[in-house]
């Protein structure tokens, strides 16, 4: 079964607009294991604008299934990272003004710097992976520089899923083939929801995880947030 982490700098969103503890971000982590979530996500940015360092350490001890801490790998990151020892670290090339995330890894480009920073990682015994667009011909050079894991961006299949699922999984499809030779893990984030992630789940061959943040916690207000984590987990199930 694909793994689901759920991301939860939205709950972090809500609570920093009003200031205070509520929404608390440790209890929505605590409750969404007890509903089923195999794996807790977080984001923290440098502006600190929903998840801080404080929720970072905060967080650690309550993680019972798996800790996924994503984000842009400068040094006060890494270093936080390195002293909290999650099960996971994603790499995101996101600005440090950037609303979301908008792109993955130019790997060719950046070779030597994520070959020296996933190194730090592995050396910890962290497992790493690294945010990449649909591009088949991208995944050599992910492949080159030590990853454990590839996080496919899968914004641009949720914008053409309505219109075409097939053509909307197809760079999709031949990125996780190419990955599968490299021996890479898959994981898969940005923009999934109720509605598409069943049809990728299905299609996409060694899917370990997916990392879903903005969509639950939006449906949640409609279903709850139990019904909606049992409803992601019930389409990523083996049929």
């Amino acid at each position: 079964m694909t793994k689901l982490s759920v991301n939860i700098n939205k709950i972090a969103t809500i609570r920093n607009a009003r200031g205070g503890e509520l929404p608390s971000v440790t209890m929505a982590a605590v409750k969404l294991q007890e509903y089923g979530a195999q794996g807790i996500t977080i984001h923290p940015r440098p502006d600190e604008r929903h998840i801080t360092r404080k929720d970072v350490y905060d967080l650690k001890p309550l993680i019972t299934t798996e800790f996924n801490i994503e984000g842009n790998p400068h040094r006060p990151f890494v270093d936080m990272v390195l002293e909290v020892k999650p099960e996971q670290v994603t790499l995101v090339p996101d600005a440090d003004d950037a609303i979301t995330s908008n792109a993955g890894w130019d790997c060719r480009k950046h070779q030597e710097f994520l070959k020296s920073v996933i190194g730090e990682f592995k050396n910890a015994g962290i497992r790493t992976s690294i945010f990449l667009d649909p591009d088949p011909e991208m995944v050599k050079f992910a492949a080159e520089t030590g990853t454990d894991r590839i996080e496919l961006y899968t914004e641009a299949y949720a914008r053409e899923y309505p219109q075409s699922p097939e053509k909307a999984i197809k760079d999709y499809y031949e990125t996780a083939l190419e990955a599968t030779k490299y021996n890479l893990g898959i994981n898969a984030g940005h923009d999934l929801s109720l509605e598409n992630i069943r049809y990728f789940a299905e299609q996409i061959p060694n899917l370990l995880e997916v990392s879903i943040g903005h969509a639950l916690i939006s449906e949640a207000l409609y279903l709850g947030m139990e019904n909606t984590v049992q409803g992601y987990l019930k389409r990523l199930a083996k049929w």
